[in-house]
């Protein structure tokens, strides 16, 4: 893979830009603490054959992108506390902050508009570009997120255990077992991923640019952002969203949820897929996506 960094918005952002040059854009945003090679090769090269460009970068504070060390570590029991006070909470930065980010990546590489597709945090960033930048955005495709309506169902128990243990020893193999033991609890129970090929990727991953401190606050931010209903009513772009059926992180109500709440929006449930992008779904993912934004008129 070979990456470029870009100054934009007042940071360093990583990404890869792949595919004809005069092809539609597809800018993928990534979830929580994901680097951009958290979309799986194969996917990305199921766009491309399906006639796109696409554009994967990490998101600010992971991977290889700008780091906000001075920001320090926030205190995410006693933001969730002041959140469900309904009392304000405050991040280093905010989702509209990280939906600035990939439109002004759209800007350094000069493309006007984009298919903008976002998976759970990247599906919530992937909103505020829609409601935010409606002149940017060709379509919307909100993959295994939510709205932050507080009323919606919560992540199932082992889900939020697993991401809520991470070892403090710092050992790298301890941290890199939790990773695929993470992966394995909020992944999609229909399609397993093969153990070889996930125990590389993760490593793959921790050598590259593990930064626990980053995802910490990239955190801060989803829970500082609130409820998007009232946001997601304004949004205009042809919108499509999809949702693992087996989601124990985002439970599908999120999905349909967002669904409900932007104007026209069509709603695409996968039977056994959970909190992933398994190999197993590529061809299904990479059509729904390709299709969506193939029907918008003058692509």
């Amino acid at each position: 893979m070979t990456t470029e960094q870009a100054a934009v918005n007042g940071i360093s952002i990583t990404f890869e830009d792949k595919g004809p040059r005069d092809a539609p854009a597809i800018l993928l945003v990534m979830g929580l603490g994901g680097q951009l090679t958290l979309w799986p090769d194969e996917f990305v090269d199921a766009l491309n054959a399906r006639g796109f460009r696409t554009i994967r970068y990490d998101n600010r504070d992971v991977g290889l992108s700008t780091r906000f060390d001075a920001a320090g570590v926030p205190n995410l029991k006693w933001m969730f506390v002041k959140s469900l006070l309904r009392l304000p909470v405050r991040s280093a930065y905010t989702l509209a902050d990280m939906a600035a980010d990939g439109v002004a990546l759209l800007d350094h590489l000069g493309i006007a508009r984009a298919h903008i597709v976002g998976v759970s945090m990247g599906g919530m960033i992937s909103q505020h570009i829609a409601a935010r930048y409606p002149d940017r955005v060709l379509s919307l495709t909100s993959v295994m997120s939510t709205t932050g309506n507080s009323r919606l169902p919560r992540a199932q128990k082992e889900a939020m255990q697993v991401l809520t243990s991470r070892p403090m020893s710092g050992d790298s193999e301890d941290l890199i077992a939790y990773s695929v033991r993470a992966a394995k609890v909020i992944g999609s129970p229909g399609y397993p991923p093969d153990e070889e090929r996930l125990q590389r990727r993760v490593r793959s991953d921790f050598e590259r640019g593990w930064y626990p401190q980053g995802v910490a606050r990239q955190m801060a931010a989803i829970v500082a952002d609130g409820d998007r209903r009232p946001m997601l009513k304004s949004i205009g772009a042809p919108t499509l969203v999809i949702h693992g059926e087996s989601d124990p992180l985002v439970p599908l109500a999120g999905g349909r949820d967002t669904a409900d709440n932007i104007p026209g929006a069509r709603l695409l449930t996968i039977p056994g897929m959970g909190h992933d992008l398994p190999l197993g779904l590529v061809d299904t993912l990479a059509d729904a996506i390709a299709g969506h934004a193939g029907a918008v008129a003058g692509d």
